[in-house]
């Protein structure tokens, strides 16, 4: 799960995220678009080093985290979200060595299954996942947001 990799342009250290990497792995999701107003970037970070069957996998290259994944197991099914890399740093094997990270750790838990959502009209991440053999699922996802304020 963690250590070093190489990617395509350079060696990586891939490690588990503490508390303090938050405002530069929240900023990072940021320059990436993957931040939405309907949700609380701070909150998602802290919950999923909060809870034991979640984490926040980055990269670093020197001191700077150039990417991450968020990756958790729900009971039933692996979860991969924010998977992010730098914009400078794209197309040199870095996301590739971040999903492999991240299944690397729900493959130490156990988990059957890994499943990830992307907007349908992103046709670059989608041709990315495929490439790494991720498929359509036939399902449709549905939602409700549960605070008040949403």
């Amino acid at each position: 799960m963690t250590g070093r990799k190489e990617t395509d342009e350079s060696v990586i250290d891939i490690d588990v995220a503490q508390a303090g990497d938050g405002p530069a792995v929240i900023a990072l999701w940021d320059a990436c678009g993957l931040i939405r107003p309907w949700n609380d970037a701070r909150a998602d970070f802290a919950l999923a080093l909060d809870t034991p069957t979640s984490t926040i996998l980055i990269a670093r290259d020197k001191q700077a985290i150039v990417a991450s994944v968020m990756t958790g197991f729900d009971g039933h099914r692996g979860w991969v979200y924010y998977l992010a890399v730098a914009p400078d740093r794209r197309r040199g094997g870095h996301g590739r060595a971040m999903m492999a990270a991240a299944e690397q750790w729900l493959r130490g838990r156990g988990v059957p299954k890994l499943q990830l959502m992307v907007r349908d009209d992103n046709e670059a991440v989608l041709g990315f996942y495929a490439a790494l053999g991720l498929e359509r699922q036939n399902v449709v996802t549905l939602g409700r947001f549960l605070k008040d304020d949403q």
